[in-house]
């Protein structure tokens, strides 16, 4: 019997609790469901198993600053789709998600069926967007690259990144990440490298582009 395994990563145990329910009634018993309440718990259960056949991620996780949960799953397992789910609808918003790579978007308001047939599709191989992204909307030149650059992180690169523009000294990094202070410094010198940038605001800046509506 053919079988599927998706992720479910939001930090909403009622949210949560409603897409198990709603796929578990769409898709039956061919599907295997596992939660995750925060970009940590997502990369360890990718580092767990990389093969998923879906992720569903919502937009505001925390660990992540706007699609740069989106764009670090997209540059570390390609080969599984993402689908963003949130509650901001606007069209530049969905529009966003899919130049960032996404696969579908699907709104916290949509009804029952619509998010039943929205997996059902990208499980079968397509696509699948709402009807608000008839906007055409273009995401900056600065976006792409803070994209691409983000991509090109290791997991570990990224939580650092993430607390450096929390603003956290590299002493307090590294207690929370249980590694040395040297580390730390090693991985902000390859992030630097990587985004091209040279100091932490500028780190911070570069990571806003990726907000979900830019400013």
């Amino acid at each position: 019997m053919l079988s599927y395994e998706i992720l479910i990563a939001d930090d909403h145990p009622l949210f949560r609790s409603a897409l198990q329910q709603a796929l578990t009634i769409g898709l039956g018993p061919v599907v295997r469901l596992v939660e995750a309440d925060s970009i940590a718990a997502l990369e360890a259960r990718l580092e767990e198993k990389a093969d998923w056949d879906l992720v569903l991620l919502d937009l505001n996780m925390p660990g992540a600053h706007g699609f740069s949960g989106l764009v670090l799953l997209r540059g570390q397992y390609p080969q599984i789709p993402v689908v963003m789910i949130s509650a901001q609808e606007d069209a530049a918003v969905v529009a966003r998600a899919r130049e960032f790579g996404a696969t579908g978007f699907i709104p916290k308001s949509s009804a029952l069926e619509t998010l039943q047939q929205a997996v059902r599709a990208v499980l079968d191989g397509d696509e699948w967007w709402p009807p608000q992204l008839q906007e055409t909307v273009s995401v900056s030149a600065e976006a792409k690259a803070a994209s691409a650059g983000l991509a090109s992180l290791t997991p570990q690169q990224f939580r650092v990144l993430s607390m450096v523009c929390d603003g956290l000294l590299n002493k307090q990094i590294a207690y929370e990440l249980s590694v040395s202070e040297a580390t730390v410094k090693a991985h902000v010198t390859a992030i630097f490298r990587k985004l091209g940038v040279r100091t932490r605001t500028q780190a911070a800046l570069l990571l806003q582009q990726l907000e979900s509506l830019p400013a």
